[in-house]
């Protein structure tokens, strides 16, 4: 390293830089990625092994792909061409295989499908996977597949009373928040990729229904979980809130601004709301003793589950290391960042992580999921590349 790196680059971006750029992202190219199959493991064990499943998720897939397209386009860490070419694959294997619109759910270890519905989820990252491919490699054929993905979406999901169904086939019980916000991202990032102001469309009116549906009047809080009809699932004061996702709304209601041009009115409901979400998961979802983010609590601001979850220390990490988003956090920016190496990647995972932690701290699985991949790079590059 040299003098004038260390000059400029704090000690936190340094050892963020080591860890993602010189250990995670190889570890999940390399012992992550089953190169017989063209496709990403969903889980490694704590020695860095694939853990056989019988299924593999499309989110999975998705996920992985738009990471390392991202790292290639960053110029950090050269796995793109791998990540188009499971793209590639994945459409072969997922897209419309039962002769069905859409995207099935799984494939079994013979890839043939395994499960067959259709989830929003799912669909939301694909597009994302598109979005971030395009933004890399900038191929036709991603451009029109991204729009039929969207049209897909509109053909198999659209709700008649605004909004979209989780699933189909639909349980008719309940409606979640979580795929409309990663449905949001996906247009977000689509639309920068391509300036097709079709996906900049879908994205506002996504906006909107966190304005008139998502985002409860009464606590002002994003609530996780609705009725078919879209009121509250439960009662007030006993409705899960995650403050992961108040801070991933936060980022993404803010992206939707920069993005959409957004004036006047518009643009001071953004701004109230992305400052409200944060300050009450940050105020209320944290434990600032732990510099740990909580896994969840009510819509009075009570903490429900005092375990943590990685992806949600992720995205306050992004929020606190975004310069002149919501004010200064240097010190709580440094002691988060740092506390999250020492709390969910330790040294001895070379480039691994916990997911999941209980109140003391303890494991509460024992392996590492792919997944969460997708979330500490978007962490990561604010830390260090900002």
């Amino acid at each position: 390293m040299t003098r004038s790196i260390e000059d400029t680059t704090s000690e936190t971006q340094i050892r963020w830089r080591d860890w993602l750029f010189g250990q995670a992202l190889p570890l999940w190219s390399e012992a992550g990625f089953d190169r017989k199959r063209g496709l990403y493991h969903e889980r490694l064990d704590w020695a860095a092994r694939p853990i056989p499943l019988e299924a593999l998720r499309l989110m999975v897939q998705a996920r992985q792909i738009s990471t390392f397209c991202r790292a290639a386009l960053d110029g950090v860490h050269d796995a793109g061409t791998q990540a188009l070419d499971c793209l590639d694959g994945v459409e072969r294997r997922y897209h419309g295989v039962d002769g069905q619109p859409g995207w099935i759910f799984s494939i079994a270890a013979t890839d043939r499908a395994a499960q067959t519905k259709r989830d929003l989820y799912a669909h939301a990252f694909i597009l994302f996977a598109y979005g971030w491919a395009i933004r890399y490699a900038n191929r036709p054929e991603d451009r029109a597949m991204a729009r039929q993905i969207a049209e897909e979406i509109d053909q198999i999901f659209s709700a008649s009373n605004g909004g979209y169904l989780d699933a189909i086939p639909d349980n008719g019980t309940m409606r979640s928040q979580n795929p409309h916000m990663h449905l949001l991202e996906a247009y977000l990032v689509v639309f920068e990729a391509t300036g097709d102001s079709f996906f900049l469309d879908r994205a506002t009116a996504l906006v909107d229904l966190a304005k008139t549906r998502l985002i409860d009047p009464r606590s002002g809080l994003l609530l996780e979980f609705f009725a078919p009809d879209w009121r509250p699932l439960k009662d007030f004061g006993d409705n899960q809130v995650q403050p992961g996702h108040l801070f991933e709304w936060s980022w993404l209601l803010q992206e939707y601004a920069r993005l959409g041009h957004c004036r006047n009115e518009d643009a001071l409901w953004i701004a109230d709301a992305s400052t409200r979400l944060f300050n009450a998961g940050f105020s209320h979802g944290c434990d600032h003793a732990r510099h740990m983010v909580l896994e969840s609590m009510t819509d009075h601001c009570i903490p429900l589950e005092r375990s943590a979850r990685i992806w949600a220390q992720t995205e306050l990490l992004r929020l606190l290391h975004t310069n002149g988003l919501l004010g200064n956090h240097s010190d709580a920016s440094a002691s988060f960042a740092n506390d999250f190496l020492e709390q969910f990647a330790p040294p001895s995972l070379k480039g691994g992580w916990i997911d999941h932690i209980d109140a003391e701290g303890d494991r509460l699985v024992e392996y590492m999921p792919a997944s969460s991949l997708y979330h500490i790079y978007g962490a990561g590059r604010q830390i260090i590349l900002t």
